[in-house]
C-alpha cells in the first residue's frame, strides 16, 4: 500500500522547495510563472524508495539508499568513476604512494579545498574523520581492522599505517563511509573521535539534518518517510553543481512513481516494475538507463538448531537451494534484468563470472532437492520462517520473491512462512543473529573481493551462529593478500565452491539498474560502486 500523498509538483510547491513564503499574499510578492518554470529545470527530483534511510552520518552509514545521497554531499580521498572499479582516481588525495617504510599509504591532499562550513580542509579532518568511523564501532569500522594508526605528516599529508601491509586498503576508502567531514563542526556539535567515540559521539541527530562535507550538494532537509533536500554546494572544489536543488522523494509504490515520472513530477524513477520500464521503450519524453549493479538479493540461513532443527543440517540448507527456481526469478520477477553470482563475490569480479554459476554455483534441481531432503532426515519435509524488509528492491518486492521462494520451496514440501517487517527493525534483528533465515540485499561498502569473502567467514557467520573451517578461513586470508592475479582468481574460485557446500548463504540475482529518466537530463551516471548514481554527475539536457 502506498502510504505517501503523491501530488504533481505545482507552482505552491516549486515555490516551498526554493524556500519561498506563502500566505494571502503569494500573488502580489512572487516572481512571475516564468521564473518559476526556470527554478524547476535548476531542480532535480529523484523518486525512489527510501524506507530504509535511518541515518545520513556517514560514520554510520550500513543500508542500501543513504550511500547515494552521503556521496552527494561528501567526498573520500579517493573515488571510482562509474564503469570502472578497478583504476581508482582522486578526489580529495591527488596522488598516493607507499610510505617511506612501507608498511602504509602517503596521501596528498588537494590543495585550497573548502568544506561547505567555510572551513579549508586539512590533514586533521581526514586523521578526525577515519578516527571517527573507526572508534564508533558501526559496521564500517569492521574494514579499518588492519589500520593501525592515521598519522598526520603536515596539512597536506596524511599516513594510513597497517598491520598487514599487503591487505587492501584503497579500494575500502574510496567508500561513502570514509568520506571527510569538518572535524570542527562535527566535534562541536557532539563528534567524537576518541578510542570512546562508541558511546560518547552525540553528533548523528545534527549530521542527519545538515552535511559538513565538500561534495557538490549540502543536506537542507530529510523528512523521514518523506523527502531528502539538498541544496548546490557554492564552494565545490570540482565547479559549480549542476543543479541548484535536488530533491530525493520518496515512493513506497511503483505505480505510484511511474505516474509522477510520466507527469514530469520527478526527473526519474529507480523502482518500476519490468513491465512498467517496458512500457517506457520508445516513449518521446522519457527514456530507461542501465547500468550492470554489483548489489545483490539473498537468502541467509542460521545454523542455530534452537532457531530451526532442520536448518541446522547442511542437506536441509542444500534441499532449499536447489528447490528455487532461479531462472523464473530473473526472467519473470525483474523481467530480465539480472544475472545471478556463484555465491557472495558478485559476477564480473575477480573469479565469478556467469559461466562458473553455472559450472559451480545452485541450480534448480527438483529430484535432488529431495533426496537431500531424505539424506538430512526430513524426507517430507519442514518448516521454517524467512523475515524481510517492507520494500522494493531491483524492480519487485521482498514480499513477491517472498511469495516465490514459498511457491518454489511447496513442490518438495517445505513450507515457507513470510514475515515482513520494517527494514530497520529487520537490520537489528540480523545484525544481532536473532533469526533463523532472513531475506536481504548486499551492496559494496567497497569495490573489493576480500571485504565480500571476509564478510562470509567473519560477522555474518555469527550472525547465523557459523563457526567457519579454520581452512577457510586462511583461503580467505591468503586470497586477499595475493598479488598474483590468476592466482588470487583461483583461490577465490575455491572460496566460492567451499561456500556452495555449506549453503549458508543463497544468492538469488544480482540486479541490473533499470531507471526510467526524462530526456530532459543528458547524462545520468548510474554506478555499482555502492552509491548507485553519482548525483554530482547528472547534468541536464
Amino acid at each position: 500500500m502506498n502510504h505517501v500523498r503523491i501530488l504533481p509538483v505545482t507552482r505552491r510547491d516549486v515555490m516551498r522547495l526554493l524556500g519561498i513564503g506563502g500566505g494571502a499574499a503569494i500573488g502580489a510578492s512572487l516572481p512571475g510563472f516564468e521564473a518559476l518554470a526556470q527554478s524547476r529545470k535548476e531542480t532535480l527530483v529523484i523518486g525512489m524508495d527510501i524506507r530504509d534511510t535511518n541515518n545520513l552520518d556517514p560514520a554510520r552509514d550500513l543500508h542500501y539508499t543513504p550511500p547515494m545521497t552521503i556521496h552527494a554531499c561528501y567526498d573520500t580521498l579517493l573515488t571510482m568513476t562509474p564503469g570502472d572499479y578497478i583504476n581508482l582516481k582522486p578526489a580529495l588525495a591527488t596522488k598516493w604512494a607507499r610510505t617511506p617504510d612501507g608498511k602504509g599509504w602517503r596521501f596528498t591532499l588537494r590543495d585550497n579545498v573548502k568544506f561547505v562550513t567555510g572551513n579549508t580542509m586539512t590533514a586533521q579532518d581526514v586523521k578526525y574523520s577515519l578516527d571517527r568511523v573507526n572508534y564508533i564501532g558501526y559496521q564500517a569500522s569492521q574494514y579499518l581492522t588492519n589500520v593501525t594508526e592515521v598519522k598526520v605528516i603536515d596539512d597536506k599529508t596524511i599516513d594510513v599505517m597497517l598491520k598487514n601491509p599487503a591487505e587492501p586498503i584503497l579500494t575500502i576508502l574510496a567508500a561513502p563511509s570514509f568520506s571527510i567531514t569538518d572535524s570542527k563542526l562535527v566535534a562541536a556539535n557532539g563528534g567524537d573521535a576518541t578510542t570512546d567515540s562508541k558511546t560518547k559521539d552525540k553528533a548523528t541527530e545534527w549530521l542527519n539534518q545538515t552535511s559538513v562535507g565538500t561534495g557538490p550538494y549540502k543536506l537542507a532537509e530529510w523528512q523521514r518517510g518523506s523527502q531528502i533536500q539538498l541544496v548546490a554546494n557554492p564552494s565545490y572544489w570540482g565547479g559549480k553543481p549542476p543543479y541548484q536543488r535536488v530533491v530525493v522523494r520518496h515512493f513506497e509504490d511503483a505505480a505510484a512513481q511511474l505516474l509522477s515520472l510520466r507527469r514530469g513530477d520527478i526527473d526519474c524513477a529507480f523502482n518500476l516494475l519490468p513491465e512498467q520500464i517496458a512500457t517506457l521503450k520508445g516513449e518521446k519524453d522519457i527514456g530507461v538507463e542501465g547500468h550492470a549493479s554489483l548489489d545483490f538479493i539473498y537468502i541467509a540461513l542460521s545454523h542455530n538448531p534452537e532457531f530451526n532443527k532442520a536448518l541446522a543440517v547442511k542437506e536441509a540448507r542444500q534441499a532449499i537451494a536447489h528447490a528455487i527456481d532461479y531462472d523464473g526469478i530473473i526472467k519473470n520477477l525483474i523481467g530480465g534484468a539480472g544475472t545471478r553470482p556463484v555465491s557472495f563475490i558478485p559476477t564480473g569480479l575477480l573469479g565469478s563470472t556467469e559461466k562458473l554459476t553455472q559450472e559451480i554455483g545452485f541450480r534448480e534441481d527438483i529430484p535432488r532437492a529431495k533426496q537431500l531432503l531424505q539424506k538430512a532426515g526430513f524426507p517430507d519435509g519442514f518448516e521454517f520462517e524467512i523475515i524481510y524488509g517492507n520494500g522494493a528492491i531491483a524492480g519487485t518486492t521482498y514480499h513477491v520473491l517472498g511469495q516465490k521462494l514459498q511457491s518454489d520451496l511447496a513442490r518438495v514440501g517445505i513450507k515457507l512462512k513470510l514475515g515482513p517487517m520494517p527494514q530497520v527493525n529487520l537490520r537489528t534483528l540480523y545484525n544481532g543473529g536473532k533469526m533463523s533465515a532472513t531475506l536481504v540485499y548486499w551492496n559494496p561498502p567497497a569495490v573489493e573481493n576480500a571485504l565480500w569473502s571476509w564478510a562470509t567467514v567473519q560477522r555474518v557467520a555469527k550472525r547465523l551462529h557459523w563457526t567457519p573451517p579454520a581452512d577457510l578461513v586462511k583461503l580467505v586470508d591468503a586470497a586477499a593478500v595475493e598479488t598474483d592475479q590468476k592466482k588470487a582468481e583461483q583461490l577465490y574460485i575455491e572460496y566460492q565452491k567451499q561456500m556452495v557446500d555449506v549453503a549458508n548463504l543463497i544468492v538469488l540475482f544480482q540486479p541490473i539498474y533499470q531507471v526510467g529518466v526524462r530526456r530532459s537530463i543528458k547524462d545520468f551516471p548510474l554506478t555499482a560502486a555502492g552509491w548507485q548514481l553519482d548525483v554530482g554527475g547528472v547534468k541536464p539536457s
